[in-house]
């Protein structure tokens, strides 16, 4: 359930955010709304699957790629290749 409210929440800032950029940049909102519900409802789609994908990916594959946890640097900044 929790992903489905991620992804709804994503697809309305999407929506939100798509309207208003094509409307800036054409002043036509048939256009802006035309493309605000096309664009966001694939990528909302893509989104989830997403998600999902990365949810079954462990965490520990990732040291096999040679990225470290924040842990193995006291926790601060981004994780950096090994």
């Amino acid at each position: 359930m929790r992903d489905i409210l991620k992804t709804l929440s994503y697809g309305s800032l999407h929506f939100s955010v798509g309207f208003g950029v094509v409307y800036l940049l054409t002043g036509e909102v048939t256009l802006a709304a035309g493309v605000a519900l096309i664009e966001p409802a694939v990528n909302t789609v893509v989104f989830y699957f997403h998600e999902k994908a990365w949810a079954r990916f462990p965490a520990r594959a990732l040291k096999g790629l040679g990225f470290r946890s924040p842990a193995h640097r006291g926790g601060h900044g981004p994780a950096q290749p090994a």
